[in-house]
């Protein structure tokens, strides 16, 4: 009963703000306009949905998940990615119906399509399914979330959905790929696979203790109990792609990982903030300051690269974008 009143009382007090481009609805302002500043939402069923638990943002669709389980979604619906049952943008968030009974735990939005996970393990995807990437076993796109009938006999942990494939972590710590392998995104095989439309199981991680996944473009990671990161696909910063996961920095330990299109952004457990791939735009840290950044690198294939001006501060969550990169931090840490 105080849990529950606690969650009232937080979601009366959350705000929740959104800027960059919005010609799609996927600012969730009602409006048609790209935002130079932050606005803030109205976000009436906040009130009775819980508070905001996740954002997650695809290529012009956003998805929000409440803390009792309930999925909002708006923005370019036009695959059917936002799993309204109908092929339209939506200028604000809007429910998902069709899971109203469910109590979703885990979401993840791609570039045009989406993936939910329920307390229960089901999985559900909806969108663009052109590429295989729902799971399905065909290749058409769906404007409602249908139930990935292949894992009915497995308990599914979270799903990470990519530009054109998604990656799904098990509770027995297994990955399957699907949709787009072109650039090996899917690690299921050592030659190259143009795409599958159903589950099939990433080689070489069966008896590593994975605990999460990530996907963004056609990159893939995965991060085991230990802390060690394994990547494959699209090679970053010129690299040849991988078609089986590879152990990046043996003797790096990491917390989380999220994924952009060419480059890749590392929390490790010493609180530092490390980046996979280029700096095209600015992804990693001030142009001027570049001499001062520290590279790290092994035998393996990856280069790292910290990102500085972040001395004294807390990392506690990190996110990237395709060619842009956001973290938030906690306390100061002492000195």
């Amino acid at each position: 009963m105080e849990e529950a009143k606690r969650d009232e009382e937080e979601s009366k007090q959350q705000q929740i703000w959104s800027w960059g481009a919005g010609t799609e609805g996927q600012l969730g302002t009602g409006k048609l306009e790209d935002e130079y500043l932050p606005q803030l939402l109205h976000l009436p069923f906040l009130s009775s949905a819980g508070s905001i638990s996740t954002l997650a943002c695809g290529g012009a669709h956003a998805i929000a998940l409440t803390s009792v389980g309930k999925v909002f979604t708006w923005g370019r619906g036009t695959t059917g990615q936002l799993g309204h049952g109908e092929m339209l943008n939506s200028l604000h968030p809007k429910p998902v119906s069709s899971l109203q009974s469910y109590v979703i735990t885990h979401v993840s939005a791609g570039w045009s399509h989406s993936g939910f996970v329920s307390d229960t393990g089901l999985l559900f995807t909806c969108g663009d399914g052109s590429f295989g990437q729902l799971g399905l076993g065909d290749y058409r796109s769906q404007s409602t979330p249908v139930k990935v009938d292949y894992f009915a006999n497995n308990f599914v942990n979270q799903i990470a959905c990519g530009m054109r494939h998604s990656l799904v972590l098990l509770k027995g710590n297994q990955v399957y790929g699907f949709g787009s392998g072109k650039r090996g995104q899917l690690g299921i095989s050592r030659d190259k696979i143009k795409s599958v439309n159903l589950p099939q199981v990433t080689c070489g991680l069966e008896d590593v203790q994975i605990v999460s996944i990530s996907a963004n473009g056609d990159h893939s990671a995965a991060i085991s109990a230990d802390g060690h990161l394994y990547t494959w696909g699209r090679g970053f910063s010129g690299a040849a792609d991988a078609n089986l996961p590879q152990l990046s920095l043996s003797s790096l330990r990491c917390t989380k990982a999220a994924l952009g299109w060419n480059h890749g952004l590392l929390l490790t457990g010493d609180d530092e903030v490390l980046m996979l791939g280029g700096n095209y735009h600015g992804g990693l840290c001030d142009l001027e300051k570049m001499s001062a950044v520290k590279h790290r690198s092994d035998s393996s294939r990856a280069t790292l690269n910290e990102v500085i001006g972040l001395d004294g501060v807390k990392v506690v969550k990190i996110a990237a974008g395709a060619e842009h990169s956001a973290l938030v931090t906690g306390k100061w840490m002492e000195q």
